[in-house]
């Protein structure tokens, strides 16, 4: 049972440092600018394209008026030359070319008035991706910012007066205490060194006296 509710656990905290993770606004920030950039170079595939097909449409344009002048030039031609019928098949290839390129004309407006939006929206996205950049940088300045001063914060709670204080006391009981133990000692080696009168002895007593006697005896003699 204890192992199932440690793995328990584990997931669990597991669990909520993902979601711390998710949750931190640099990472989110980071995954903004990730997919703006995805953005951005996506819009400017698409550009390359609306620009081949607009440079394309224009080539069919420059083809399809060549085509019209030939045609043009060939119906003169027939004409002078008494080929009326040579100057008819010209003259209607002429006007089949020149309704084509009309058609190519309004294509050709219609592509680049998308090729200036699609310019004008990728624009505006990197603008936009400049900004978010600037404001990252700031964002990533504050919140370092933010956890030094949380990091001081937790240190300074960590820390604090009280805790500080009885440290402190703790700190001068000890040194009370190893004075107590150096005094303690010191006195009992005085202690041990001094002379301590006892009782009398009654069996020795008069031993005692005589050899006080001695001495006094000596004394006087020396007087």
């Amino acid at each position: 049972m204890a192992i199932f509710k440690r793995i328990k656990n584990i997931m669990m905290a597991e669990t909520h440092g993902l979601l711390d993770k998710v949750e931190d606004p640099i990472e989110m920030l980071n995954q903004y600018v990730r997919e703006m950039e995805q953005e951005i170079n996506k819009g400017q595939k698409a550009l390359s394209n609306q620009i081949f097909l607009e440079k394309k449409q224009e080539a069919l344009m420059i083809e399809t008026e060549e085509l019209i002048s030939k045609r043009n030039r060939q119906a003169k031609l027939a004409v002078e030359r008494g080929e009326e019928q040579i100057a008819k098949l010209a003259v209607q290839e002429k006007l089949i070319q020149e309704k084509q390129l009309h058609v190519y004309q309004e294509q050709y407006e219609m592509i680049k008035s998308q090729t200036t939006t699609l310019w004008e929206q990728l624009n505006q996205l990197k603008q936009k991706y400049q900004e978010l950049q600037q404001k990252r940088f700031l964002l990533v300045s504050r919140a370092n910012v933010a956890h030094s001063m949380k990091q001081m914060h937790n240190t300074c709670i960590s820390f604090s007066t009280e805790n500080v204080a009885r440290g402190v006391a703790r700190a001068e009981e000890r040194v009370l205490m190893m004075e107590a133990e150096v005094q303690a000692g010191h006195q009992l080696s005085e202690s041990s060194n001094a002379f301590h009168p006892r009782y009398m002895d009654l069996a020795m007593q008069d031993e005692v006296e005589k050899e006080l006697q001695k001495l006094k005896d000596l004394s006087k003699e020396t007087a």
